[in-house]
């Protein structure tokens, strides 16, 4: 007679925490580089500047996160971004001053804080999934164990069936 095999992992209470589910759509997504409107590549001049945005078709933009960044080491005037906010609401869901990776650590950041249920987790032995298909950043690790440290019973990284020991309170 066979025994019968006893998930001891279902049973043992344990909750396992996939950062990736805080993780952003990112299919509208795109980037403007301020490259392309500088002078040799290193000088906003204005009047060009905002000759190039008024004869520009923002309908590329329609619906997208659109994230600004100069690729070239050029000083951009806090005033072109302005200008470009003046362009970009009537058409972009959000406009961000940063690169497509930190728009996405800002998101995940966010939505950790906004969206886990922390109150659910009072004295609950935590797993935070160690691995998938996203690449999570490290502040979002940081950030839900500073989150879960005044609440779980114990916090750990990986799979329920192999965990590294993060905090256990005593």
């Amino acid at each position: 007679m066979a025994e019968e095999i006893i998930n001891k992992i279902a049973l043992s209470g344990i909750q396992t925490l996939d950062l990736a589910k805080y993780y952003p759509e990112t299919s509208n997504l795109i980037t403007l580089d301020l490259k392309g409107y500088l002078f040799m590549e290193m000088i906003l001049k204005e009047k060009d500047f905002r000759k190039q945005l008024s004869e520009k078709d923002w309908s590329e933009y329609d619906g997208k996160i659109v994230c600004i960044i100069c690729s070239v080491d050029a000083l951009i005037p806090h005033w072109a971004y302005m200008l470009l906010a003046s362009y970009l609401k009537a058409n972009a869901k959000e406009v961000f001053i940063g690169t497509q990776e930190q728009w996405i650590e800002k998101t995940i950041l966010s939505n950790i804080e906004n969206q886990l249920e922390i109150n659910d987790l009072e004295e609950v032995r935590v797993v935070i999934k160690g691995c998938g298909d996203k690449n999570i950043p490290a502040s979002a690790y940081y950030k839900i164990t500073e989150l879960l440290l005044p609440v779980a019973k114990s916090i750990m990284y990986g799979e329920p069936c192999s965990t590294v020991p993060v905090f256990k309170r005593k």
